[in-house]
C-alpha cells in the first residue's frame, strides 16, 4: 500500500440519507458545511447522501424508484431529436441504399 495517499483527518460525522430521512453516526473525512446535534447531545458535522444501506434496494429488499436531479427528464430531452428522426418515414431505408 502506498504511503501518504490516505487522508489522516478522520472525525466523527453524521450521515443523513435524504431519501428515507434516516441518519447514522460514523467516522469519515468527508467535508461538510452543516452541523447537527446528535442523540448524545454533541454537535457533529452533517453529510447528506442520496442513498445509503438504509434505502438501497439490495439491503432493504424493496424496489424504490429515486429520480434525483431529473435524470430521466434530462435523458428524454437530450434524445428527443433522435426519436423524432426515427418517426419520419423513409429514414430507416436510407441506410439500405447501397
Amino acid at each position: 500500500m502506498k504511503k501518504g495517499i490516505h487522508p489522516e483527518a478522520y472525525r466523527t460525522v453524521v450521515f443523513k440519507d435524504i431519501s428515507c430521512d434516516e441518519s447514522f453516526l460514523t467516522k469519515s473525512c468527508a467535508a461538510s458545511n452543516e452541523n447537527v446535534t446528535w442523540e448524545d447531545g454533541n454537535e457533529y458535522p452533517l453529510v447528506k447522501v442520496e442513498i445509503s444501506s438504509m434505502s438501497h434496494p439490495f439491503f432493504t429488499g424493496k424496489m424504490k424508484f429515486v429520480d434525483t436531479a431529473g435524470r430521466i427528464d434530462k435523458f428524454n430531452t437530450r434524445f428527443a431529436k433522435y426519436a423524432k428522426k426515427m418517426e419520419k418515414p423513409g429514414l430507416e431505408d436510407e441506410s439500405d441504399n447501397t
